[in-house]
C-alpha cells in the first residue's frame, strides 16, 4: 500500500455552511500542529444507478463502524484518553481562549488525526503543549458518570493511571518499534500483543503452527491479540463473539444491507464471504474471501473492510483494520489497463536475477478508482493507491488487484493550488520547477500505477522460503521493492510506446521530486535527533541515499550549495536509473531468497540514521514557511433521500462538515465498544 505524497500547504480555514460548487470548492478544512486537512470531491457519484448508490452507502457505513477497533489496537489506553479528552472538549466551561485550552483542543485534534496518542507517521507519542495540572484541574469539572471509570474506580484512581500514558515521555514513548537489537514487541505500545508477551515467545507462537513447505500459508495471527494467560500464550479472535464482537457485529449488519444491491453475484459472494469470516474469524475463509474478492474486475463498486495491512505490528503479523469504499474512474482506467495488460512484459525485462522472476504472471488487474469514504487506518490519512491481497502464494496463483486513488491526488494537487507547496524554497532552479510544474501530477500517478499495480505483484520467493522471512524489515523493504519497480521502469522508452507519457523527458519530474524528498524534504516529518521509523519513510530515504552513496564518485547525484541553502542536483538522469535497477535487483533477492541478514543491513544502514546538520537546516527552512508535512481528510456526508414512503429515491453527498464535527459525530454514531478491551 502506498502511503500519502509528501504535503504542504499554507492554512486556510475552509468556509463552513455554504453550498460549495465546483468552481468554489474549498479543499482545505483546517490546520494544526503539523497537520492540514482537506477534503476531496467525489465526481461521477451522481451520475451511478440508486442500487450503486445504495451499496455504497451500507459499505460506507460499515467503513465507519470499526474507527474504535483500530484506536484500541493502537493502544490500550486510546479510547479511554480520546473520551475524556472529548468530554472535556465538549462541556467545558472556563475560557476557551485561553492558551492552555487551546494547545487542548490542538491535543485533541492530534489524537483525533493519528487514532490515539502517538503520532500516526512518526509513531512517537504525542505531548501535550497544555500541563497535568490544567489536564486534571479540567477532569475535575467533569460528572463522573461522564468519564470513561473502570468498574468501581474513583476519579483519582483514574487519574493515576492515566496522566502518566498521556504526560510521561518515558511512559509508552512510541507506538511501533521497528527494528534494532530489543525486544520489539515489548518495547512497542501498541496493543496487539497482552502485556509481558516476549518477541521469542510470538516467533516461537507462530513458528510452531507452520507446516512445512505449505504452498498456501494462512496468514497465522493476522486477526487476532496474542495474550498471556495464567502463564500460557493464547490468541483472542477478533470476530463476532470474540474481541471487538460489538463493533463487528455492527459492521456485519451492514454488510448484510450492502448484499441486496450487489451489483453481480460474483460481488454478493465476496459480501457474504467477507460476513462468514468475520462470523467465524477463521483464516482459511478470509482466502477465500481474497481470492474471490482479487478475482472481480468487472463490479463498477468496490471496497476493502477488515483486517488488512501489518505494518503496525513490529513483526509484520497482525492487522489493523480499515476501510476503503470506491468506484471505478472509467477514463483514468484506460491508463491502467494499458500497465496490466503489459504486465509480462515488465516482468521478463525487469534487472532481476531470472531466478526470481515470475514464468507466467496471473490475474494482475489495475484501475483508477474514486473513493466515496474511507475509514479505520485509511482515515483520516489515506492512502493514494492499494495493492492486495498480502498473501504471497494468492498473488502468485489468483494474481493481485491494484488501484490509484486519483481523486484524492488531485485533493492533493487542488489544495497545493489554493494554498502553497514546497517548490519554491527546496527545488534548485526554474528548469526542475518547470519539470515538475508540465509532468509532475502524471508522473506521480503513474509511479503509483506502476509501483501498486506491478511492484507489489512482481517476482517471486524461491521454494521453501517463508512470507514473513524478513521479519521486522519486511515492510521497509516490501515498499521499497515496490517504489524501485516504478521507478525502474517509469522512465522506459516502452511507456512512451505504449502512450503512458507523451516524452522521454517526463520521466525526469518523478526522478527528482523522489530523490529531493528521499533525502531532504521528508525530513520536516521528523523531530530534529530522531531516527526515521515509519515503514514508508525508511523506504524513500534507504532508496535515496543508497543510489546517492553509489553514485557519488560520478556524481549522478549530489548537493549544492545556493545563497547558504543545500538543494538536491541531478546530473545523469540515465544513470540514476541503472542505479535504481541495481537495487531493485538486490532487494528483490533478499526478498525471493529470505535474506535476513542482508535485508537487516540494507535498512539499518541506509534508512534510519539522518544528517543532524542537514535535517536542522531543512527544519529551519521548512518552519519559515507555514506549511504541514501531513494532510489528511473529512470524509463527506452521505445521506439517504427518502419519499413520503420511507422509500429511498436517493443517495447524496454533503461536503460542508467541519474536521471537529466529524469527529464528534463519528464518537457519537460509530463507537460501539466498551472503553476497556483487556
Amino acid at each position: 500500500m502506498t502511503a500519502l505524497t509528501m504535503a504542504g500547504c499554507v492554512s486556510s480555514p475552509a468556509e463552513q455552511g455554504k453550498e460549495n460548487t465546483q468552481q468554489e470548492f474549498n479543499y482545505i478544512v483546517d490546520q494544526f500542529a503539523d497537520l492540514q486537512i482537506l477534503r476531496y470531491q467525489v465526481p461521477g457519484f451522481e451520475a451511478l444507478s440508486l442500487p450503486q448508490k445504495q451499496l455504497l452507502y451500507h459499505l460506507s457505513e460499515a467503513a465507519q463502524m470499526g474507527r474504535d477497533i483500530l484506536a484500541d489496537q493502537n493502544n490500550r489506553y486510546n479510547l479511554a484518553i480520546r473520551r475524556t479528552l472529548e468530554a472535556i472538549y465538549q462541556h467545558y466551561e472556563g475560557d476557551r481562549k485561553d492558551e492552555q485550552f487551546k494547545a487542548f483542543e490542538t491535543y485533541l485534534k492530534r489524537v483525533w488525526f493519528s487514532n490515539g496518542i502517538h503520532h500516526h507517521y512518526a509513531e512517537d507519542k504525542i505531548l501535550p503543549a497544555f500541563s497535568s495540572e490544567y489536564f486534571v484541574s479540567c477532569i475535575k469539572t467533569i460528572e463522573p458518570s461522564g468519564l470513561p471509570l473502570r468498574q468501581g474506580q474513583t476519579i483519582d484512581q483514574f487519574l493515576t493511571e492515566i496522566v502518566p500514558v498521556i504526560f510521561d515521555p518515558a511512559v509508552m514513548p512510541k507506538r511501533t518499534i521497528q527494528g534494532g537489537d530489543q525486544d520489539i514487541i515489548l518495547a512497542s505500545a501498541n496493543n496487539y500483543y497482552g502485556e509481558g508477551v516476549t518477541q521469542k515467545e510470538v516467533e516461537s507462537f507462530y513458528a510452531a503452527m507452520k507446516k512445512p513447505n505449505d504452498q498456501m500459508p494462512i496468514s497465522y495471527g493476522l486477526n487476532s491479540r496474542l495474550v498471556k494467560e495464567n502463564g500460557q500464550l493464547k490468541e483472542k479472535v477478533w470476530k463476532v463473539g470474540g474481541l471487538y464482537t460489538e463493533a463487528i457485529e455492527q459492521i456485519v449488519g451492514e454488510l448484510k444491507k450492502a448484499v441486496p444491491f450487489a451489483e453481480n453475484s460474483r460481488q454478493k459472494e465476496i459480501i457474504e464471504s467477507l460476513i462468514a469470516y468475520y462470523e467465524t474469524g477463521d483464516l482459511k475463509t478470509f482466502d477465500a474471501y481474497s481470492i474471490l474478492w482479487v478475482g472481480d474486475t468487472t463490479s463498477e463498486v468496490d471496497f476493502i473492510n477488515g483486517f488488512i495491512e501489518t505494518y503496525g505490528d513490529p513483526l509484520g503479523l497482525k492487522a489493523s483494520w480499515e476501510s476503503s469504499v470506491n468506484f471505478i474512474n472509467q477514463e483514468a482506467t484506460k491508463r491502467t489497463k494499458i500497465i496490466s495488460d503489459n504486465a509480462q512484459w515488465f516482468e521478463n525485462h525487469s534487472p532481476v536475477d531470472d531466478r526470481f522472476k515470475k514464468k507466467e504472471v496471473k490475474g494482475v488487474s489495475a484501475k483508477v478508482i474514486t473513493v466515496a469514504m474511507i475509514g479505520g487506518d485509511c482515515y483520516p490519512a489515506t492512502p493514494i493507491g492499494i495493492n492486495l491481497p498480502n498473501a504471497d502464494w494468492i498473488r502468485r496463483d489468483h494474481g493481485s488487484k491494484s488501484v490509484t486513488i486519483e481523486n484524492i491526488t488531485e485533493a492533493y494537487d487542488k489544495a497545493s493550488q489554493q494554498g502553497g507547496s514546497l517548490g519554491q524554497e527546496f527545488i534548485w532552479s526554474e528548469a526542475e520547477r518547470e519539470l515538475i510544474k508540465k509532468y509532475g501530477f502524471l508522473t506521480g500517478n503513474l509511479h503509483t500505477d506502476l509501483h501498486e499495480c506491478l511492484g507489489h505483484g512482481s517476482g517471486q520467493l524461491l521454494p521453501g522460503v517463508e512470507p514473513d522471512a524478513l521479519k521486522a524489515y519486511s515492510s521497509t523493504l516490501e515498499e521499497t521493492r515496490a517504489d524501485l519497480f516504478g521507478l525502474y521502469y517509469i522512465a522506459d522508452k516502452k511507456l512512451v510506446e505504449l502512450g503512458l507519457v507523451p516524452d522521454a523527458e517526463a520521466y525526469k519530474s518523478e526522478y527528482y521530486n523522489f530523490m529531493m524528498n528521499g533525502l531532504m524534504t521528508q525530513l520536516v516529518r521528523i523531530e530534529l535527533g530522531k531516527d526515521v521509523e515509519e515503514a514508508h519513510m525508511r523506504n524513500r530515504q534507504l532508496i535515496a541515499k543508497w543510489v546517492y552513496e553509489k553514485g557519488k564518485a560520478e556524481q549522478v547525484v549530489e548537493f549544492r550549495q545556493k545563497d547558504g541553502k543545500t538543494y538536491i542536483v541531478i546530473n545523469d538522469y540515465k544513470k540514476l536509473r541503472n542505479l535504481f535497477g541495481e537495487l531493485l535487483s538486490e532487494v528483490q533477492r533478499i526478498k525471493s531468497e529470505g535474506d535476513l541478514e542482508a535485508g537487516k543491513q540494507l535498512v539499518e544502514n541506509y534508512a534510519v540514521k539522518v544528517d543532524p546538520v542537514l535535517h536542522a537546516e531543512v527544519l529551519e527552512r521548512y518552519a519559515k514557511l507555514n506549511l504541514a508535512p501531513y494532510r489528511g481528510f473529512v470524509n463527506p456526508i452521505m445521506k439517504q433521500v427518502k419519499n413520503n414512503a420511507g422509500e429511498v429515491t436517493d443517495i447524496v453527498l454533503d461536503y460542508t462538515e467541519g474536521y471537529a464535527d466529524q469527529m464528534l459525530r463519528y464518537s457519537r454514531d460509530y463507537s460501539y465498544l466498551p472503553t476497556y478491551n483487556d
